[in-house]
């Protein structure tokens, strides 16, 4: 990686940072030294755990009665319990803010527009709690909603967190059966559910749909539409059926919180569900919020002046971090459609015209913008943006310098990696820490992240496993349906004994940043080598004909070897001299062992619907192995280009 730093924080941003401030309060009370900088902040989080969270419950400004205990058994892993006297409500925490400044700004592909103030939200987060109670809604009862990301679903998440209950949610996008088998596990009592949405120009209708939903999941006993396409959409027959606006008790004016224990129910979320039935995680009120508190408070600097928006649907963990954006009194911009929506502007164009400070993306997105030759720093003023955000996949090097080369110099760009397995990060970013090229900045904040080898040893500078050695506040609480947690224990710390594995391949660098190389599940294994998806991706960016890419491990002759697929710009053929640049690429920048045995040109690549890669769907493909939940796929019909191909025979 590069020595020098791409971008370095101003004296003056650092003095202003929140986690300035925090540090010194530390000094102040002889926790860490006078001055201290963020990894000597983290290393005594590590150090001390119980101290930490303690502290972070005390500066972020938790509502609630934390008790006199904050780590009851810190040395069981999993089995450490959290401030086990704790007494809070998730939305109470949330709903904080009650004044007329702008808590939520939706924005459609269409153009559509809304606007609600926290004084707004609080009273439609009110009606709502009290029509939901009036139903039975309360602790140990599950609400879902099949929505597209707008207000309305923040509210209803609000309102059943209120309750004490538990929310979950898919995007509508989801296929009849992608929404059956993650909804049919958990058995929600009231389903929130839009008409339809917009996306990529067209109107998709939605409610057709539960005619077979309902009865696979068969708990439903109310069902609340939220009109989108038409004011007035005909309910569906069946269930008892209202529209949200008419749901909505106008009389409730006030919203009595349910002030429950730490680890109580907050969260279905599940996985993504392309090797088999999706894992139902379940997460806690107290440690999703405390959790969510650090990482946007010390990490990303978010505060009541901020406007922090993240591209995501409800089907993706990143729109619960960013609803907990209003836990710091942000206002958060909601966007449902297509990103490459308005010539490819729109979200562009929405910094501008909102001052979003903080904007959320993917490395996909990124990456296109590139390839579309987008220079927002010449199309647009930005002069609000201070953090670009990116997850879902790794930010490559060349996405790094494009940032800073035309999208804008004076801005924090932080690659964040963790995962709906613990709805937070391991590693992320700082607003007090230098960029560096292909590198995410540090570990997350009292989390004791590392790299180990193949032996369970830690090791820097040399590719291996993500693990986290000891408990964090936001570590699921189990998954659903699994009463003894042995597919939990499997899931996550069958590997190494009492340490979680993320299943992420990757490095630790000498800046102490980190490189995440791809999925552990997807590493490449060409003659016993193991080498990350990524380090080949990040060579490919670089052709100029290629518009995506994925690559697999083949089994070949006793052997593995290393096949790229491509989907390459309008016009252009995989020919002999484009094959001798694409191969000349990965040889001059990686080693042979990279260097695909195969490429083959493909018109689409299969993707879930937060935009990932499903490349261990791809390799099943290829060799003739069952994919399962393609409705998880944003495009299933994409498998099929990779089935039986004589390219790859021989």
């Amino acid at each position: 990686m590069s020595e020098e730093p791409l971008w370095k924080p101003s004296p003056e941003r650092c003095a202003s940072a929140q986690i300035t401030r925090f540090a010194a309060g530390l000094a102040a009370r002889g926790h860490v030294p006078e001055g201290a900088d963020y990894f000597a902040v983290h290393d005594w989080a590590v150090a001390e755990p119980a101290s930490f969270w303690r502290e972070v419950w005390d500066f972020t400004g938790v509502v609630g009665e934390p008790g006199t205990q904050v780590l009851e058994a810190p040395d069981q892993f999993p089995g450490a319990r959290w401030f086990p006297e704790a007494r809070l409500n998730f939305a109470e925490n949330l709903l904080q803010r009650r004044d007329d400044h702008p808590a939520l700004v939706s924005l459609l592909e269409t153009g559509a527009r809304r606007e609600l103030t926290y004084a707004e939200l609080y009273r439609q987060v009110a009606g709502l709690a009290a029509s939901l109670r009036a139903l039975g809604v309360g602790p140990g009862e599950r609400v879902a909603g099949l929505l597209p990301n707008v207000p309305e679903a923040v509210i209803a998440m609000l309102a059943t967190a209120s309750l004490g209950a538990t929310w979950t949610s898919c995007s509508p996008d989801f296929g009849v059966n992608g929404i059956i088998d993650r909804f049919g596990q958990v058995a929600p009592k009231v389903l929130f559910c839009a008409d339809g949405y917009y996306y990529n120009g067209k109107a998709c209708a939605v409610l057709d749909r539960l005619e077979d939903i309902l009865p696979a999941v068969g708990s439903v006993e109310q069902l609340v539409v939220v009109p989108l396409l038409a004011a007035q959409p005909a309910l569906p027959q069946g269930v008892p059926a209202a529209l949200f606006a008419e749901f909505v008790d106008p009389a409730a004016s006030a919203i009595a919180f349910a002030r429950l224990p730490f680890n109580h129910p907050l969260y279905v979320m599940y996985s993504s569900g392309t090797t088999g039935a999706p894992k139902c995680i379940l997460h806690g009120a107290g440690g999703t919020l405390l959790q969510h508190r650090k990482e946007h408070s010390l990490m990303c600097d978010i505060g009541p002046q901020d406007v922090f928006f993240y591209y995501t649907t409800c089907g993706w963990m990143m729109w619960n971090w960013l609803a907990s954006g209003l836990a710091s009194g942000a206002t958060l911009v909601l966007y449902d459609g297509s990103p490459f929506a308005g010539e490819g502007r729109l979200l562009l164009d929405a910094i501008d015209a909102e001052g979003i400070t903080v904007f959320g993306t993917s490395a996909k997105y990124i990456a296109a913008l590139e390839k579309a030759g987008e220079r927002p720093a010449h199309s647009h003023d930005l002069r609000s943006l201070k953090t670009i955000l990116s997850t879902g996949s790794p930010l490559l090097h060349e996405n790094y310098e494009y940032v800073y080369r035309d999208f804008k110099r004076d801005v924090c760009l932080s690659s964040i990696s963790g995962g709906t397995d613990i709805l937070s990060c391991f590693v992320g970013g700082s607003p007090t820490l230098p960029v560096h090229a292909g590198e995410i900045q540090a570990p997350g904040l009292g989390m004791a992240v590392a790299i180990w080898n193949e032996q369970g040893c830690p090791v820097q500078e040399q590719k291996g496993e993500l693990v986290c050695t000891a408990p964090f506040p936001s570590c699921p609480l189990g998954f659903w349906n699994d009463p003894d947690g042995s597919r939990f224990h499997a899931a996550y710390f069958a590997r190494f004994d009492g340490v979680w594995a993320q299943g992420d391949y990757g490095e630790e660098t000498a800046n102490r940043g980190f490189i995440i190389h791809g999925r552990s599940d997807a590493v490449l294994n060409p003659g016993g080598v193991r080498i990350g998806t990524a380090e080949i991706y990040r060579q490919v960016e670089q052709c100029d004909a290629v518009l995506e890419s994925v690559v697999i491990g083949q089994q070949w002759q006793g052997d593995v070897r290393v096949v790229l697929f491509v989907v390459l710009r309008a016009g252009r053929t995989l020919d002999a001299a484009l094959e001798a640049e694409i191969r000349g690429l990965i040889r001059r920048n990686t080693t042979p062992r990279h260097v695909p045995a195969r490429i083959v040109q493909v018109a689409d690549i299969p993707r879930t619907l937060s935009g990932k890669i499903v490349e261990l769907a791809v390799r099943n493909m290829v060799h003739g192995e069952p994919v399962k939940n393609t409705d998880a796929l944003a495009n299933p019909e994409a498998l099929r280009l990779f089935r039986n191909l004589p390219s790859l025979q021989s």
